[in-house]
């Protein structure tokens, strides 16, 4: 080990792109370009930095992936509002991915997702307003009419859920559970098909949807609760039996 002091060790060199990076990242946190405004252009960005084209592209691609600037062809970078939103989307794809190709990965969705909505459930049983609960009839009525086509009743599922996280008022909640969904819908769409599971998702959401309505917080978190166990134990068994 080198016991060298750090003020005599060797500068980092760090890459350009990096360099024009926190440049820009500074300027937008300053507010010099707020949201909603464009960057400089590429070519002023080069002058301005004294960098090539390729600097200059690594770090505008990255403040995108960052979900900080959107990027048009033929058009100067604008920067965007970071929202809750925003910033899971940029996940989704590389959380699509892992589920893909780590199965015991999605048992830990299920396992989050069962405690992200039983939490979410309770709220949104204390704040039930009656307009609310109408929304959240509304919305399991559509998913009856859907019981026969197959996709359509998966999303209508997935809209029932995303009307009790806007039921919270918490915008967190929504992006979150809404994230929760993407990365779960190509999994069930196959096993929503089996005989028997339809049913049993349509009456577990009418007893989640009288505890809301009864304001009832415990009842809700015991009915989520149920719900959610029951149901990924039946996919698990239907899934074994017929295969996706």
């Amino acid at each position: 080990m080198s016991t060298e002091p750090k003020v005599l060790q060797p500068i980092r060199r760090r890459k350009l792109s990096r360099e024009v990076l926190d440049r820009l990242l500074a300027g937008i946190r300053s507010g010099e370009w707020p949201a909603g405004t464009q960057l400089p252009s590429e070519r002023e960005l080069m002058e301005t930095f004294a960098v090539g084209r390729p600097a200059v592209r690594e770090a505008l691609q990255s403040l995108e992936r960052m979900g900080l600037v959107a990027i048009t062809h033929g058009e100067r970078a604008r920067v965007q509002s970071l929202t809750a939103d925003a910033i899971l989307r940029q996940v989704g794809e590389a959380a699509r991915h892992v589920l893909e190709t780590s199965p015991g990965t999605l048992e830990h969705l299920k396992q989050a997702r069962l405690m992200f909505e039983v939490s979410m459930v309770r709220i949104a049983a204390e704040r039930a307003a009656p307009a609310d609960v109408a929304r959240l009839e509304r919305a399991l009525a559509a998913h009856r009419e859907a019981i026969r086509e197959q996709r359509l009743f998966l999303s209508r599922d997935m809209e029932f859920h995303r009307t009790i996280a806007e039921m919270t008022g918490n915008p967190i909640f929504v992006a979150v559970s809404q994230s929760m969904f993407g990365w779960l819908e190509r999994f069930h769409v196959e096993l929503v098909r089996a005989p028997g599971a339809e049913k049993l998702t349509l009456a577990e959401h009418g007893r989640i949807l009288k505890a809301i309505a009864s304001r009832d917080a415990d009842g809700a978190a015991r009915a989520m609760t149920a719900h959610l166990t029951r149901a990924n134990k039946l996919y698990s068994a239907l899934a074994r039996e017929g295969g996706p």
